[in-house]
This record gives C-alpha cells, sequence and structure tokens, in this order.
C-alpha cells in the first residue's frame, strides 16, 4: 500500500500530514506496510526542508520532519500510489487535472478519513503559529482515520 499526501508546495501541510501519518501506523504496527511520501501540486520550494514552523509544531509533538524535502507532483504518482489525497479542494482540482485516465489511485481529500466537519486543511504558511497547531489537529484526526480505513480493507 503506498499513500501519497499532496498540497500546495509541500513545505506545510503535506510534509506535516506525512510525518503525522507515519507516526499513526507506527503505533499501529502497520509502518512496514504502507509507504508513506509527500510532494506539493506547485514548483516554488523543490529540494526545500519544511517550514520551519511545521518542523516546530512536529517537533513539540514529538515528530521529526526536518528531513523531508519538497518535490512536485507527477503523473506517475498516480500509477505508483494507491492513494493520493490533498489538503484543500484547490489541491485535489489541480490533481484531477493530472491524473492520467488509465490510473487507478484514490484520489481525494486527506479529511475524508476524519470525522471532523472540516473537510480542507486550511494552508497555514501566511498566519502565525497557532494556524500550524490547528493543522496538526486536523491531520491527526484524518490521519487516524485513514490508518483505521487502510486496516479494514486488509484485514
Amino acid at each position: 500500500m503506498k499513500v501519497l499526501l499532496v498540497c500546495l508546495g509541500n513545505i506545510c501541510r503535506s510534509p506535516t500530514a506525512e510525518g503525522v501519518f507515519r507516526r499513526a501506523l507506527e503505533r499501529a504496527g502497520w509502518q512496514d506496510r504502507v509507504v508513506v511520501d509527500s510532494c506539493g501540486v506547485g514548483r516554488w520550494h523543490l529540494g526545500n526542508a519544511p517550514d520551519p514552523r511545521a518542523q516546530a509544531a512536529a517537533e513539540q509533538r514529538g515528530i521529526d520532519i526536518s528531513g523531508l524535502r519538497a518535490r512536485q507532483l507527477q503523473a506517475q504518482d498516480f500509477t505508483e500510489f494507491d492513494y493520493v489525497l490533498g489538503m484543500d479542494r484547490d489541491n485535489l482540482s489541480a490533481m484531477l487535472a493530472m491524473k492520467p485516465a488509465h490510473a487507478n489511485a484514490h484520489v481525494g481529500l486527506f479529511l475524508d478519513f476524519a470525522d471532523l466537519a472540516e473537510s480542507e486543511v486550511p494552508d497555514p504558511y501566511y498566519g502565525g503559529d497557532e494556524g500550524f497547531e490547528r493543522v496538526f489537529n486536523l491531520l491527526e484526526a484524518a490521519a487516524e482515520g485513514l490508518v483505521a480505513h487502510i486496516q479494514r480493507g486488509k484485514q
């Protein structure tokens, strides 16, 4: 099983989601069964580490995302990954426009797997530290929900 988490530039939401989802998989004992990666629909930050505020929010919760580097979504990702999950509807639109007709990946929103009223993870880039904390809480709910979803399908 392979899961790709997607945001705009791959320096805030999606690398945080990658770290959060990896931890959820570890807690469930599924870290060896699911490959996780993240990327952005844009190319502005290629090769950059996650935003320092995202790294700090993750570090406060015991997750190290400092080694991740931004990459851009590619057409082959839709055939390589089983799930390609965006953080918001703009990401989703860009992903669907890029998805090859023959690709079988499930393309949707990460928060579809959370039992929350919100459907989108807001971009915290232009806000303060509190935005990164809110994003982290949303991502934790989605990560737990996706782990449960995958476990139900694989049992």
